[in-house]
């Protein structure tokens, strides 16, 4: 079964919410698909950044 995607209500300031529209635009995504993939990038940055071993290797 496919995993259940968590839902939450985000507010954001209009400028970063613009900012946020051209990134997407620019990588084809909507604008969820864009904030779903920065904040996943971000807990891989946090990941090999917190474990010595994973530094330097990308996934």
């Amino acid at each position: 079964m496919a995993e259940e995607k968590k839902q939450l209500l985000l507010r954001l300031s209009p400028t970063l919410w613009e900012e946020i529209n051209r990134w997407a635009s620019d990588e084809f995504r909507s604008i969820n698909g864009q904030i779903e993939y920065i904040l996943s990038e971000a807990v891989k940055k946090r990941r090999r950044d917190a474990d010595p071993e994973k530094r330097g290797v990308y996934p």
